[in-house]
């Protein structure tokens, strides 16, 4: 396994929503510092008194695949906002860092950007096109590093062994790469929606169980006349998952609680509430901790990133002004 740190950026690339790069960064490591120029930049968002710009929400969004069809201002709009939610939490989080991040020599930042100056030969491609083609400047590939370089810092600080192997444990399904496939039927509930709302989702959902229960096998089509999923077409199908990162912490856990054909009570997460059913599982491949320890770290890494981000979103000042 390579020691640099741009094999674990890649890794974990593949549990976030946006990729830039061979370096693995995400939009949440990848702000941009203000425009400058004559004109002044519009901000979207003042985050604890700093702000994020529309320029930096667009060149993050150049980094997306084209769509096959021109996208309505609706869903325009909903991309902005979900880039700019990945933006926050890497404000947020470079944010706490600078205040309570371990201290990290320039030279550990140049090692790296090195590292990735040889990944690029490789490839017969520049830093500058790596910089071009991720929309960044060094600068900033350079502050994602440290960002990177203090956050594996400060984890492997709070993470003794004994630490590690007790998250290990209680993800060995993941670690075994067990897999189970599953199809749910979904009532989704938007984050804002009244106790009434609510109430009413789950209680349709419980009737659909009650006639699930009658006649297990009327699920697909079942799926089909009420799940609001793209999946509802093809019966609720989700297809095979793995414990950690592919869905919502909530579905995984249930689904890989249940057994082969089990039903499942009305689970609710931030989409909203489900049934699922299990149709299939795999029987993995025996870990052991030792031979895991670096994707044990990774893991352990990434989801601390992700509780942390939770609670600086809770006590943070966020002002959201996105056309």
């Amino acid at each position: 396994m390579q020691s640099c740190l741009a094999s674990r950026f890649r890794r974990l690339a593949l549990r976030t929503v946006f990729s830039l790069g061979m370096l693995g960064c995400t939009a949440s490591f990848a702000i941009a510092q203000a425009p400058t120029g004559a004109s002044v930049p519009m901000a979207a968002a003042i985050v604890n008194g700093d702000s994020i710009f529309l320029d930096e929400i667009e060149a993050v969004l150049k980094q997306r695949p084209a769509s096959i069809a021109p996208l309505t201002i609706s869903q325009q709009r909903q991309a902005r906002l979900e880039v700019l939610s990945g933006l926050i939490d890497d404000l947020l989080l470079r944010q706490f860092l600078k205040a309570n991040g371990p201290k990290i020599e320039p030279a550990e930042v140049d090692k790296q950007l090195a590292a990735l100056d040889a990944a690029q030969k490789t490839q017969g491609k520049t830093l500058a096109d790596f910089y071009r083609e991720s929309g960044q400047t060094e600068t900033q590939v350079r502050n994602s590093i440290l960002a990177m370089l203090q956050l594996t810092k400060y984890v492997k600080e709070k993470a003794p062994e004994e630490e590690l192997k007790k998250y290990y444990q209680a993800n060995k399904e993941y670690f075994d790469k067990i897999t189970v496939r599953a199809s749910h039927i979904v009532i989704r509930v938007p984050g804002n929606a009244s106790k009434d709302d609510r109430e009413q989702a789950r209680k349709k959902l419980e009737g659909i169980r009650q006639t699930l229960n009658a006649d297990p096998k009327e699920f697909g089509t079942l799926a089909k006349k009420h799940s609001q999923c793209p999946s509802a077409p093809k019966g609720g199908d989700i297809g095979f998952f793995t414990r950690k990162w592919m869905l919502d912490e909530q579905f995984a856990k249930a689904a890989f609680a249940m057994k082969v054909g089990d039903l499942s009570d009305v689970v609710e997460t931030d989409f909203g509430y489900h049934i699922i059913q299990v149709t299939d599982r795999t029987a993995g491949m025996k870990s052991t901790f030792e031979a895991s320890l670096d994707d044990v770290r990774d893991c352990y890494m990434e989801e601390t990133r992700q509780n942390l981000i939770q609670q600086l979103r809770r006590s943070a000042s966020i002002s959201i002004s996105l056309p």
